[in-house]
């Protein structure tokens, strides 16, 4: 009997780091998984604090990046194949060159290959053709103005963004569907291509296909392109139906 292989996840495991309050990065994931890929999902712990301020938002990017190399250490003990960020404003903050320099940190930690949120934004929107956007997220302010700066600096513009701020890190897991739609609808016009939603806890990637028949015109989910550039970035070519053009033509 062969031991080379997980008898689960036999095409690839990956490793899934979440802050412990995210509610939604876990059953999206779940959700497009093709067939022998699998997602062990380890989780960054933080308290659920009152984010009614730039300073509760700017110490809650502080508290996951202090108990996050605890987050890899334990999810490398199941040997996954990449380590897969899934969280959204810490891959943004500080610009494009801090999001390079935090994926060169956690393969030279790890040995590993990593999917992030910010790059997969990216490739998404190359793949996508969408260089002019309006951004949606469940930030205050200060995520709001480093979202802007790292698509600015990655050579996309950025015509409008809607920060829902969000009170507390759990309570962005209860936005709903309805409510994103018409936050999608105030962001939408003429001048742009396409629309991005950030922040790994808000549940969009089914509602993001379905906006895009009413506002004819892409709209990117951000754990679907998480999620997207890991499968492909470990050479898994499937389609998945649901999720829109990116999993299912790309």
């Amino acid at each position: 009997m062969s031991k080379t292989r997980d008898s689960l996840g036999w095409r690839a495991k990956f490793g899934v780091l979440v802050p412990s309050t995210n509610t939604s990065v876990q059953p999206e994931f779940d959700a497009m998984a093709p067939a022998g890929v699998t997602s062990h999902i380890s989780r960054i712990r933080i308290p659920n604090i009152a984010l009614n301020s730039n300073d509760d938002f700017n110490r809650l990017i502080e508290l996951i990046a202090a108990a996050q190399d605890e987050a890899v250490e334990s999810v490398m003990s199941c040997e996954p194949d990449r380590l897969v960020l899934g969280i959204s404003a810490e891959t943004f903050w500080n610009g494009l060159q801090a999001s390079r320099d935090l994926k060169k940190q956690l393969e030279s930690l790890t040995g590993l290959p990593v999917s992030m949120g910010s790059e997969a934004c990216g490739a998404a929107l190359d793949t996508l053709g969408m260089k002019t956007i309006a951004v949606l997220t469940p930030y205050q302010p200060v995520g709001d103005q480093n979202v802007v700066r790292f698509f600015e600096e990655a050579g996309y513009q950025v015509k409008r963004i809607m920060g829902l701020r969000c009170d507390s890190p759990v309570h962005i897991a209860h936005v709903t569907e309805a409510e994103l739609a018409q936050a999608l609808k105030a962001l939408d016009g003429d001048d742009i291509d396409g629309l991005v939603q950030v922040g790994t806890n808000l549940a969009m990637a089914r509602l993001a296909p379905q906006a895009e028949w009413w506002l004819r015109k892409p709209v990117l989910a951000i754990n679907t392109a998480i999620y997207w550039h890991a499968l492909r970035a470990s050479g898994i070519s499937d389609k998945m139906s649901g999720f829109g053009p990116l999993l299912e033509r790309h």
